[in-house]
């Protein structure tokens, strides 16, 4: 099975980024830089949230119940209204009071508006979360076993690019003082999901 963070890639790429770009009324490679810092930064606060059984048996009921996938399958739809999808409570419940500094963080490094970066976050999320559910559909995995592929997919990208996992982490800690400079994240994640930005 492929990992998520490919699956991502496969799913982002092409027409898929040209639309999104369209939306956000940024270029692609703006955009391709926001989306390759935005990416390690959900998958790290999903993989946070689910290191707790309670987290992650909610993770996995949520996947269950709303997930399975079926979006992956019309992305050009659901990107045409993305404010109609469930990004807004997605967020809510892996960011929480930590989305403003986020959205701050890749902002400054990345040159995009930040609300423009807070309608990208509404629009991956879903797709993210889609991506997941799609694995836990097709490996059969209960709660547990999500919790552990999620800390597979963070070792990996941490592996990738430890420094920028390490700006992930100070992104999403409620203790910062706020003043992070995402830029390595978008740097790194770049070479991470190299793709994205039509590099072979």
């Amino acid at each position: 099975m492929s990992s998520i963070v490919e699956m991502l890639t496969q799913q982002l790429g092409g027409s898929v980024m040209k639309q999104i770009s369209g939306q956000l009324g940024a270029d692609e490679k703006t955009t391709g830089s926001a989306v390759a810092a935005a990416l390690p930064t959900l998958l790290g606060a999903l993989a946070r949230n689910a290191t707790s059984k309670e987290g992650a048996e909610s993770l996995a009921g949520a996947l269950d119940k709303d997930h399975d996938g079926g979006l992956l399958d019309n992305l050009s739809s659901f990107l045409g209204n993305p404010q109609a999808g469930p990004g807004e409570g997605i967020l809510r419940h892996a960011l929480g009071g930590n989305r403003q500094r986020v959205e701050s963080g890749i902002s400054k490094s990345t040159g995009l508006d930040a609300g423009a970066v807070g309608k990208l976050l509404t629009m991956l999320a879903p797709i993210i979360m889609g991506s997941l559910g799609k694995a836990k559909r097709q490996g059969g995995m209960d709660a547990g076993a999500l919790a552990g592929l999620l800390g597979r997919e963070q070792d990996a990208m941490a592996k990738s690019a430890p420094q920028a996992m390490g700006l992930v982490g100070q992104l999403l800690d409620a203790d910062g003082d706020g003043d992070v400079d995402a830029g390595d994240i978008a740097k790194q994640g770049i070479g991470l999901l190299g793709k994205l930005m039509g590099k072979k």
